[in-house]
């Protein structure tokens, strides 16, 4: 009986021996493969992060190169336009101050102008001059140049312009501008192509 007991023991704690270590190896087994799941989900992460941060150094180094690039276009443009501008102004202040400041330069201009105006339109005409010529247009105005036109002349003298003048029909409408500045822009837009081929060969 003795040894029924005891046979019966050991066979009911092999069993249990043997089943719990079936457990715990199934156990095991799976906490293996959660483990390796888990580790392989980082890793796809890992590498998600890694190709993500790839790809954004990579169009940060292109946007940063781009707008160096533009950047640098538009300084060159910019620098190539100060060039332009200070040789075509060079140019074009060249004697066109000294003539527009001329009593006898302008007298011959606006005789010119002024008949044209008179014979086409036979109307009154309006004149603004530089006020620091006043005193040797003022008499020419009034005494040779009216003599001249078929319609009168309304001379005014003005020190919003230091050279030339502004003619036009004295009811208004529009009037034709002879300055100093106007004449220096209107040399400015012929000369600009030239220079531009001449400077830096476009």
């Amino acid at each position: 009986m003795g040894n029924k007991l005891q046979e019966l023991t050991d066979k009911l704690y092999n069993e249990g021996l043997s089943k719990g270590k079936a457990e715990g190896e199934a156990l095991l087994a799976q906490s293996k493969e959660k483990a390796a799941a888990i580790v392989e989900e980082a890793r796809k992460e890992a590498a998600a992060i890694v190709e993500k941060a790839k790809k954004d150094a990579e169009e940060l180094s292109t946007k940063v190169s781009n707008d160096i690039r533009m950047a640098s276009a538009q300084s060159i443009q910019a620098t190539r336009k100060d060039i332009e501008n200070l040789v075509i102004g060079k140019i074009a202040d060249a004697g066109v101050k000294d003539a527009m400041a001329s009593e006898e330069f302008l007298k011959g201009v606006i005789t010119a102008v002024a008949q044209k105006f008179s014979s086409e339109e036979s109307a009154d005409i309006s004149l603004v001059l530089p006020e620091n010529l006043k005193s040797g247009l003022e008499p020419f105005v009034q005494n040779e140049l009216s003599k001249l036109l078929k319609g009168g002349v309304d001379a005014s003298f003005s020190k919003k312009i230091a050279g030339g003048f502004n003619i036009g029909p004295k009811d208004g409408g529009y009037f034709i501008s002879m300055t100093d500045e106007t004449l220096k822009d209107l040399i400015a837009e012929y000369l600009r192509p030239a220079t531009r081929k001449f400077l830096f060969g476009e």
